[in-house]
């Protein structure tokens, strides 16, 4: 069976996950802890005493007097955005895209204030949290089904304070369930504000032969519900393009952020790793139900591994500190000789040489992952890698035999050039076994990596320029700046 990231159903979510890939369902309500906060009430990064002026948005700032020097500064222009996104990848590319608007605000002359759907490292760039959804992901129909009621109250929060404080522009990032959801409400509560889908969901992947999946997921309201898509990958951007979408493609925002990660060398040195041990990274989860499915086939694979190849050593990056426990008790299951690494709370200071996963995997000889955003990342630091993923067997079932569900690849490092350059195993053909055979290929034939290697370097072309949030940003500020423009002229 083949498999892509989606998030579908009632206002509802993974990729969205991760950026390719949401739930069929809906998605989760993450438990509170590490830092978590539950989506009750509203989270700052910054005092009370540094909330927005409250100026109005819709008026042009006056003229100064021609001897202004004993006059207090005159208030830049407020604007107000609201971002909604969901899981750790939609908080990484929420920040990302928040340090961007920040930035080209500053030259415009703009003061903003973000109202958002997300995580701790939006929090930590500025943004008002109206729920917290990092922790809020699954992929599946029966995986999804507890979670419905907690994601309509997340969502019933988001509205309600939005009711109260309109935004001037919306933004809605991948995690498609929820998202999608407010493409329906969005338009008809604000129809004066525009919409900007950024990472819009994969029905790129599917839409053309899967016809019928559109109408399920009613993925066709992005077009009706946007004024701008801005595309990460081509593929993505030509598909919308020919639905009639006013599309974008910026390219994909890994870019900018993979500027600061470190080298090989580098890293081993930052975690200590001896220059000649085999190392391998493991990341089998950044959802709840990956813990279940993926990680115990992924880590009988590392006790093979470390069977053929005694000196190897394991890393873990934790997606969500929550989680430690559980890998925890993994580890002394299957005996493996492993550290786990786990990320301190986000800061505005976050960057990729300072991630420890990036580290991690910037040192390795070789990942073994789940499929997601991470694959992409993989790449970008020249690593090989091996991809797997599973969903609950009934949910696999009913994907493939019923709706007939199909795609070519899942993995992102695939997707973008369409070209099978990471091997990828799912479902029934996610097993241990394979996993070995093809994980020892990688790290004992020069032929395999290299092969590998090379199919990177043409997925790095496909995926733009650095300056990717910068564009994406500037495309945003623009079609703010227009609609204040029009409702000036209309009153």
């Amino acid at each position: 069976m083949m498999m892509t990231e989606q998030t579908s159903g009632v206002e509802e979510q993974g990729r969205g996950g991760d950026e390719g890939m949401g739930s069929w369902g809906v998605r989760e309500q993450g438990s509170k802890g590490a830092g978590e906060a539950e989506g009750q009430g509203l989270t700052r990064s910054k005092s009370d005493d540094e909330t927005t002026q409250n100026v109005d948005r819709h008026q042009p700032s006056p003229h100064p007097p021609i001897s202004s020097s004993s006059l207090p500064p005159i208030p830049a222009q407020s604007i107000r955005l609201f971002i909604s996104t969901g899981e750790v990848s939609g908080d990484l590319q929420g920040s990302l895209l928040i340090q961007a608007l920040n930035r080209q605000a500053v030259h415009r002359g703009l003061t903003l204030e973000v109202l958002a759907m997300g995580g701790d490292r939006m929090a930590a760039v500025g943004a008002t949290l109206l729920a917290h959804t990092s922790a809020i992901g699954s992929m599946g129909i029966l995986e999804s089904l507890p979670f419905v009621l907690p994601t309509l109250k997340v969502q019933r929060q988001a509205k309600q304070y939005l009711q109260q404080h309109p935004p001037d522009l919306i933004v809605l990032i991948d995690y498609m369930g929820p998202n999608l959801a407010f493409c329906e409400y969005l338009p008809g509560r604000f129809p004066d504000v525009p919409i900007v889908y950024y990472i819009a969901p994969q029905e790129w992947v599917w839409g053309d032969r899967w016809e019928w999946g559109v109408k399920l997921f009613r993925s066709d309201l992005v077009i009706k519900a946007t004024k701008r898509i801005l595309a990460i990958f081509p593929g993505e951007a030509s598909y919308f393009r020919r639905k009639g979408g006013q599309v974008t493609w910026v390219g994909h925002p890994l870019l900018d952020r993979m500027q600061g990660a470190l080298d090989r060398n580098s890293a081993r040195l930052a975690l200590g790793i001896p220059t000649d041990q085999v190392a391998i990274v493991l990341l089998p989860a950044s959802r709840q139900q990956e813990l279940k499915y993926l990680m115990p086939v992924m880590f009988e694979a590392a006790q093979q591994i470390q069977a053929k190849l005694p000196d190897v050593h394991f890393w873990i990056p934790l997606a969500l500190t929550k989680y430690r426990a559980l890998i925890e008790q993994a580890i002394q299951r299957y005996g493996l000789q492993a550290t786990i690494l786990a990320e301190p709370q986000a800061v505005a200071s976050d960057s990729a040489a300072t991630s420890l996963t990036l580290q991690a995997i910037a040192a390795a000889d070789l990942a073994i992952t789940k499929s997601g955003t991470v694959n992409l990342e993989i790449a970008l630091l020249h690593v090989p890698q091996v991809v797997m993923y599973k969903v609950n067997p009934v949910t696999a079932w009913i994907m493939d035999r019923l709706l007939k569900f199909s795609v070519p690849f899942v993995s992102p490092a695939n997707l973008v050039a369409m070209q099978p350059i990471v091997p990828e195993f799912l479902q029934d053909q996610a097993t241990p076994e394979n996993l070995v055979g093809a994980a020892l290929a990688l790290l004992l034939d020069p032929d395999r990596r290299q092969t590998m290697l090379a199919g990177y370097q043409d997925m790095r072309r496909m995926l733009g320029e650095v300056g990717v949030c910068d564009r994406a940003a500037q495309e945003i500020l623009n079609l703010v700046v227009a609609s204040d423009a029009t409702i000036k002229d209309k009153t």
